[in-house]
């Protein structure tokens, strides 16, 4: 039962990264960057008055599309996505399961940072 759970975890750990990037890009036009960024804007609304709500989001979709597919930063938000949140959600590694880029020289010589 713990071979069972383990296995579990790590495949979870792997695939739900992945799962998440294409779901925010193909039914939402986002990336987790974006989301994030339009998530916690979100929670600075002060007022409950709705022509300023539909003001601000206006403004918090305005620059959360900024680092979002097609944005002017798109190329900064995939990086922090990727390089950035999965990793978060991954305890620091990479797909392969490493700390560090395979692609370095030398870096297989050195235990615990790469696969």
């Amino acid at each position: 039962m713990e071979w069972a759970k383990r296995k579990f975890n790590e495949q979870y750990e792997y695939w739900m990264p992945w799962i998440e990037d294409y779901f925010l890009k193909y039914f939402t036009k986002d990336n987790k960057m974006s989301y994030a960024t339009r998530e916690q804007l979100d929670k600075a609304k002060i007022t409950g008055i709705q022509q300023v709500d539909t003001i601000q989001d206006g403004v918090h979709n305005l620059a959360a599309g900024q680092v979002g597919q097609g944005g002017l930063l798109q190329p900064v938000g995939d990086l922090v996505s990727k390089e950035g949140i999965n990793r978060t959600e991954r305890q620091g590694k990479d797909e392969q399961g490493g700390y560090l880029p395979a692609s370095i020289p030398g870096l297989h010589g050195i235990s615990g940072l790469s696969k």
